[in-house]
């Protein structure tokens, strides 16, 4: 059984933003079909910042983890500098992930980028947005 850190439990008992925003500016799922997880992150930008930052993760306890750090590195930062956060700066903020679950940690980088991505596509699509 992985051992993990007191900011790993701690993120994984207590979540930080989950849920869902409704009308998100930008959404990235990722998934890893090897150990099922899945995650989904929703951002609201202004400015060029992430105003909120929340996701849902459907995972074990290192996803659910890793996707309540990477919202709490990536709210209020621009755009920029979240594209900046990767699963290197993730597992060194949860003060480290057994390596077993060090895939985990991309996860969450992956889908954060890949919100911001879709938030980028919609602003050159005419910043046309649903609902």
């Amino acid at each position: 059984m992985p051992i993990y850190s007191e900011k790993v439990m701690d993120h994984f008992t207590n979540p930080r933003n989950v849920g869902e925003i409704e009308n998100a500016d930008g959404i990235g799922e990722v998934g890893n079909p090897v150990c099922g997880d899945m995650m989904t992150f929703y951002i609201k930008v202004k400015n060029n910042r992430l105003e909120d930052v929340k996701y849902k993760t459907f995972g074990c306890g290192a996803a659910i983890a890793v996707s309540s750090m990477v919202s709490e590195l990536a709210k209020g930062k621009t755009l920029e500098e979240a594209m900046k956060i990767t699963p290197e700066s993730v597992v060194n903020e949860l003060d480290g992930l057994p390596t077993v679950k060090h895939h985990c940690s991309n996860l969450g980088a992956q889908a954060l980028h890949a919100a911001i991505e879709n938030y980028k596509e919609k602003q050159k699509a005419g910043g046309q947005k649903n609902g």
